[in-house]
């Protein structure tokens, strides 16, 4: 059954705001270096990945679904906090719900199947800025973790799933790596690119595909398969080696420099921030 959080964020969490680390890296267009990484990883929970199957418009049109979800995902960190716009994301999955293929009930707002989404985006800003941005000390991962503790709160879903601290995530994610996602379906259409190429996007003339294609589906090859964890690169059969991995991580580590981080920083806040993140920002 839907447990709806009834009580404001208690103590144990952080602001979200101008000064929080979850402001500074998620709205960072360098995100787009990761690929579709919480997107793949959200699917390959069996519930979640059947639930898009079932009632996404995903797979006729998959750029509408992105351009749909991201918005009030975005809002729900940078708008104001009375906005209401986390009990709107909940409210457009009150619907989602379903049968699994043995027969089991499924429903996005299941504390444990809506908790394992917004993980996904949380792991994404851990991940991003860490492996593109600076080495993440111990106290700044546990400072993201518990601003997204406000974050999440802000959906008015049960907060029964999410770990007390950052070390009680880390084990969260773990074991939901090692031992409950799954190849889904969904998630293999999600990256079925990397191998057969991307397809040719609305808007675009068929000319400029073939013209702009042989660079692009590589490249997005690339970071896709190189943004994903080992465990769901395996799972989702994409092909990597060691000789990957290595221009992966020197490609990684390019970025982190300090002579790309002084010209990203001194770059106008429209080249740096997505919309969303600019709108809070100026907000204040």
């Amino acid at each position: 059954m839907t447990e709806l959080a009834q009580n404001d964020a208690p103590a144990d969490a952080l602001p979200l705001g101008p000064e929080s680390l979850v402001w500074k890296y998620f709205g960072d267009n360098r995100m787009y270096l990761i690929g579709p990484r919480p997107a793949v990883l959200q699917n390959m929970l069996a519930e979640l990945g059947q639930g898009v199957l079932d009632h996404s418009v995903f797979f006729a049109d998959t750029a509408a679904r992105v351009k749909r979800s991201i918005p009030p995902i975005m809002m729900t960190v940078y708008g104001a906090e009375d906005s209401g716009e986390g009990t709107r994301v909940r409210d457009f999955h009150r619907d989602i719900k379903g049968d699994m293929p043995d027969g089991q009930r499924y429903s996005a707002l299941n504390p444990d199947t809506y908790f394992w989404a917004h993980a996904t985006f949380v792991e994404q800003v851990l991940y991003f800025a860490d492996t593109f941005v600076k080495r993440l000390t111990d106290d700044e991962k546990e400072r993201i973790y518990r601003e997204s503790k406000t974050w999440y709160r802000r959906y008015g879903v049960s907060d029964r799933p999410m770990p007390a601290d950052y070390a009680g995530f880390q084990r969260y994610w773990d074991r939901m790596m090692d031992q409950i996602v799954v190849a889904h379906p969904t998630a293999r259409y999600g990256v079925g690119y990397v191998t057969k190429g991307f397809p040719r996007p609305k808007g675009v003339s068929p000319l400029a595909w073939r013209l702009v294609s042989p660079v692009f589906n590589p490249v997005a090859a690339f970071l896709t398969t190189g943004g994903m964890p080992p465990r769901a690169r395996d799972l989702l059969e994409l092909p990597w080696g060691p000789g990957r991995e290595r221009a992966y991580q020197a490609f990684a580590a390019v970025w982190r420099s300090k002579p790309v981080n002084w010209v990203w920083d001194r770059l106008p806040m429209t080249v740096r921030y997505n919309t969303f993140a600019q709108v809070g920002y100026a907000r204040g």
